[in-house]
């Protein structure tokens, strides 16, 4: 099961948060030979307004540290409000999917000119 974690965006500004994907033990995850991808959108099925965020997995990949990133353009066209978003881990040998955290995303708008 996904951890759970809310996050919030300002609006036009650059966004980055870290993820520590954690073992069944508490340790941090090693993430040598994984890639991974996370998504937000308006609701778990709208394909309008869905965003991939960029996900980096840090160096060393035994840290268990993705960031997750948006540019101050992509924040900027994002619609202020409510989102839910996930993050799933790519095991890249087998071809194994695990979502490991999940949650909602206020953006905060910003003021207009």
């Amino acid at each position: 099961m996904a951890a759970i974690a809310n996050l919030t965006i300002d609006q036009g500004a650059s966004f980055s948060s870290d993820v520590t994907v954690k073992d069944a033990n508490g340790n941090a995850f090693d993430l040598t030979g994984y890639t991974a991808s996370a998504k937000m959108a308006k609701g778990y099925s709208s394909t309008r307004t869905r965003t991939s965020l960029t996900c980096t997995i840090s160096t060393p990949a035994t840290s268990g540290i993705v960031t997750l990133a948006l540019t101050a353009d992509q924040t900027g066209a994002l619609d202020d409000g409510r989102y839910v978003y996930d993050l799933e881990i790519l095991q890249t040998s087998s071809s194994t999917i695990t979502r490991v955290i999940e949650g909602i995303i206020t953006v905060r708008p910003q003021v207009t000119t």
